[in-house]
């Protein structure tokens, strides 16, 4: 006979609040969420599907790339504090990528004598007994709490669940002690209305739009810089019409996301770790920054300092960073998409001369020209190596309106975001974050979130590693989520090597073959896909094959519905 428990509770309250799937490294904590899981299956009754995940990074990791794309969380359950601290660098990349996810993990039973259900009767269960297992995480999520009861953990769950949806978005954890999850609901246990969603976002004062509006009419180079105002399609939109109607230049500063199309004559680029100056920027006499955590690097390009600038976003005082500072006239703490249409409303009934935007527009569009001409010549290919700018300009060319591409090309991000010409939202994405491996299991829940799409994962061979290639397409294959890996092969971690030339330019380093971040021998990789998950696997080492790799590739995951795995060697640091 199925019985009503805490497990049973927990999964009752997933399913309500739209989750799909548990990605899930189970344990011995786990026992009463395997019995609940199993009798909803052998019942029929309503339950998120599970996958097993043969790693944590990658649960965490496929929960999120799930939710970049949907905007629905996901959930993660994890062994005790073990799995708890294997999720860590994912853990890191949905907090500062801001993504709504629900981490479950269990604990060590409480009871060792008695008649509970659960107690202790694994040595490991001693072993496992920890002080503080909420506090590994709580520099990290939004809210944390341990189940007492099987009545509480409904209302605990959904508690969780708005803390996740509430802007900034964000991951929570709860646990809970096997007794706690196996035991029974109380007979007189009263069924409340509960409530998951997030609270309603801010708008701008009414002051403060006069007063935006007001310098952005005004000003003979307004420009708006942003990094993931793109995470709304409906922000992302509202961009654009903002920008098109007032001949408002757009600049990209590591950008998470697709936030504006980059085809479009306003549209001035992206900036990452340059430390050459940007034209745009230069001119700039008013900024509007809209959802960004690093607008400019002080120490590399910054604005003028008689620019006025005024912030819009989600976190203004960017809370989890110690040290973080925009230099505005004004912060708000906004919706961007309500504050763009705000903007936009009250610009309509400014006197802005049409001479003065065409003048703008012109200026903008010959910049962006300019940028178009330079990124064209560089997509040539020349001798015998592979570039990552003409790598990139194909896959480009062999790309539908239906591509969902994620990017973890680490010190390729600016060729990665150069030469795809983003043009829809929601079509690109990055971790958001800053630990590496993030892209495999990413694939996974984008794929399952849009299964219709084609999913394109572009990763440096550093990042690959790290992703757990062997986990992730074992459950490529067994979940039937197939995706095209392509693996920017440049024989090692360039971006510390790069890191250290800036700061040591003619150091030691410098003039040494080997600083420690070479891959020699290199590995097979993409051998590691086609053994773990069956992937159709190929190096590619000339130019004159890319083309052909890349049709035979997206026709085993398009056609074949099977991943594939492109290792393309570039030229070497």
């Amino acid at each position: 006979m199925s019985v009503s428990t805490g497990s049973s509770a927990f999964l009752d309250a997933l399913h309500d609040a739209g989750v799909q799937y548990v990605f899930a490294n189970l344990g011995s904590d786990h026992t009463g969420l395997v019995e609940s899981l199993a009798a909803a299956k052998a019942t029929g009754k309503p339950a998120p599907s599970l996958v097993t995940c043969p790693t944590e990074m990658v649960a965490l990791s496929a929960a999120q790339g799930y939710a970049q794309v949907s905007g629905i969380a996901q959930a993660v359950v994890v062994h005790v504090d073990c799995g708890t601290q294997s999720l860590a660098g994912a853990l890191h990349n949905v907090a500062k990528g801001r993504v709504p996810v629900v981490i479950f993990a269990g604990a060590s039973p409480f009871s060792q004598t008695g008649d509970l259900v659960g107690r202790r009767n694994e040595f490991i269960h001693w072993i496992q007994d920890v002080h503080d297992q909420r506090g590994l995480v709580r520099g990290y999520v939004k809210y944390d709490y341990e189940f007492r009861s099987p009545e509480s953990v409904r209302e605990a769950t959904f508690r969780a669940l708005r803390f996740a949806y509430s802007e900034p978005c964000g991951p929570v954890y709860l646990m809970g002690a096997r007794e706690v999850m196996e035991a029974p609901l109380g007979d007189k246990t009263r069924s409340q209305r509960l409530h998951w969603q997030g609270l309603s976002p801010n708008a701008l004062p009414e002051d403060a739009v006069g007063r935006i509006a007001a310098d952005l009419a005004n000003a003979r180079r307004p420009l708006i810089i942003t990094s993931y105002v793109g995470r709304n399609p409906k922000a992302f939109h509202a961009l654009v019409a903002l920008c098109e109607r007032f001949a408002i230049g757009v600049l990209e500063s590591v950008p998470s996301c697709a936030n504006f199309p980059h085809d479009n004559g306003l549209y001035l680029g992206n900036r990452w770790n340059e430390a050459c100056g940007n034209p745009a920027l230069a001119a700039a006499d008013v900024i509007l920054v809209i959802d960004s955590d690093v607008p400019w690097i002080p120490s590399l390009w910054a604005p003028q300092e008689n620019t006025v600038i005024h912030h819009l976003d989600l976190d203004p005082l960017k809370v989890q960073m110690p040290l973080a500072a925009v230099a505005a006239r004004n912060a708000y703490q906004v919706d961007a998409e309500c504050a763009l249409r705000q903007i936009h409303k009250s610009l309509e009934g400014a006197p802005i001369a049409r001479a003065v935007m065409d003048e703008r527009r012109a200026w903008y569009e010959g910049l962006h020209r300019q940028r178009r001409e330079r990124l064209h010549g560089l997509e040539v290919p020349t001798g015998d190596t592979i570039t990552p700018e003409y790598l990139t300009a194909c896959l480009r060319d062999r790309l539908d309106d239906g591509t969902i591409v994620l990017s973890e090309g680490i010190s390729n991000y600016p060729v990665i975001a150069d030469h795809l010409r983003i043009g829809r939202p929601h079509s690109y994405f990055t971790s958001g974050g800053g630990s590496l491996g993030w892209s495999g299991g990413a694939a996974i829940g984008a794929k399952l979130a849009a299964p219709e799409a084609t999913v394109v994962a572009l990763t440096g061979d550093g990042s690959y590693i790290m992703s757990h290639p062997s986990s992730v397409h074992w459950i490529a294959r067994r979940y039937k989520t197939p995706f095209l890996q392509i693996v920017y092969n440049n024989g090692g971690w360039k971006s510390p090597r790069l890191s250290t030339l800036a700061v040591h330019p003619g150091g030691y380093a410098s003039r040494s073959g080997d600083i420690g971040v070479s891959f020699e021998e290199a590995p097979e990789h993409s051998a590691v896909a086609a053994a773990a998950g069956g992937a159709f696997a190929l190096a590619v080492q000339r130019p004159c094959d890319v083309e052909a790799a890349l049709d035979a590739a997206l026709l085993a995951v398009r056609v074949e519905r099977r991943a594939a795995v492109l290792d393309v060697r570039l030229t070497s640091f």
